[in-house]
């Protein structure tokens, strides 16, 4: 009888969690996967900072501010995202120009605008509204899209990077090109324009190794032989295969490794926390958290699957594939697999503005999914 009663509170729980869930325009199974992601890295964060209670409570305020974002688009019209679109774009675009008139420096970079009240860098909108112009150019014309829309297209993603690029900030400005060009490809590029892009690339890059800064062209030589300098720019990259190495397959235990604690790991709660995972969770802790991101990228995927127009599946599967390429491009620079470009964790590495940039893409994705559900009823 007892069994009886328990089972059916639980079922009315549920029910009740997700009517609200349904109401409030989020996806269950989403919101679960991003959650214990970002639970997970407060976790690290806390031990990688020498047991820091505020950074620990820092890292916690700024995912409720996150949540709070991806909420309230959450329950924007597609149709409002879809038309605010390019009106976002070149918002962003000004502040970037802004930026290289009057921004912040710190750290030899250019990037900070200072309102008082708040401090942000400019490049972070890009990541969102570089996507979002992408798809309402394609929303009403034909796909694929022709040679001409293609050249615009980049012209719209490779504008904003390369301002961003002169900041300096490599790693932004690649995940800007990325999710402008993620959209191109969803749209069915044809074989021929992407053979002929990647020709392009290999030319660009033959090209563009002359006006990288020198850091930039060390960290590419130190990508190919970090040994050749290990007490200086080969120093990240080594520490951080120690590290992971020394952690082997379970790990040396919560708080407990030697790189992180000692203070041997260098950016040990940002751009190389992925390391600290590896020493004190080991490879079975390194695999459960690329799966809870292949869990996350597989549901976002899903919905833009079951998109119902060209704007919201193009805009979905962008959002879900430049996820992707963050977790791929941290975890491939510090095993030693990429160069190392500055790129955070997704909802792991210390800090706010990348973190809310992420949720407001998630938020978007929900409220496109939202419109979807309403249409299948």
């Amino acid at each position: 009888m007892a069994d009886g009663l328990d089972s059916s509170r639980t079922q009315r729980t549920f029910t009740l969690t997700a009517r609200l869930l349904s109401a409030l325009h989020l996806d269950g199974p989403l919101l679960t996967g991003l959650c214990i992601i970002a639970f997970a890295g407060m976790a690290v964060v806390y031990s990688a900072s020498g047991a820091s209670f505020n950074m620990l409570q820092s890292q916690l305020l700024k995912f409720a501010l996150a949540l709070v974002v991806m909420l309230v688009l959450a329950q924007l019209p597609p149709r409002l995202i879809r038309m605010s679109a390019p009106w976002l774009y070149l918002s962003g675009l000004l502040l970037l120009l802004i930026v290289m008139a009057i921004g912040d420096t710190a750290m030899g970079a250019q990037r900070w605008l200072d309102l008082g009240f708040i401090r942000f860098q400019p490049s972070e909108i890009m990541k969102i509204a570089v996507p979002l112009v992408c798809a309402w150019y394609l929303h009403e014309r034909p796909l694929p899209p022709t040679w001409l829309n293609v050249a615009i297209l980049l012209l719209a993603v490779l504008i904003p990077a390369a301002i961003v690029v002169e900041q300096p900030d490599l790693g932004t400005a690649m995940l800007i090109t990325a999710s402008g060009v993620m959209v191109v490809l969803l749209a069915g590029l044809r074989a021929r324009y992407i053979i002929g892009g990647v020709v392009l690339l290999g030319a660009g890059a033959f090209f563009g190794w002359q006006f990288l800064h020198d850091y930039q062209r060390q960290r590419v030589l130190t990508f190919l032989d970090p040994q050749n300098d290990p007490l200086g720019s080969g120093y990240h990259i080594i520490q951080s295969q120690i590290a992971i190495g020394s952690g082997g397959a379970f790990g040396k235990g919560y708080m407990n490794g030697s790189q992180a604690q000692l203070e041997f790991l260098p950016e040990r709660s940002t751009d190389f926390i992925f390391a600290v995972i590896g020493e004190e969770w080991g490879l079975i802790g390194l695999v459960i958290v690329l799966l809870l991101y292949v869990f996350v990228i597989g549901r976002a995927l899903y919905m833009a699957a079951t998109a119902q127009d060209t704007f919201a599946r193009l805009i979905t599967g962008s959002l879900a594939l430049t996820f992707a390429v963050y977790a791929l491009i941290n975890a491939g620079m510090v095993t030693g697999l990429l160069p190392v470009v500055g790129v955070p964790l997704p909802l792991i590495s210390f800090g706010g503005t990348s973190m809310v940039t992420l949720m407001a893409g998630f938020g978007i994705l929900m409220a496109v999914n939202a419109r979807r559900r309403l249409v299948g009823r």
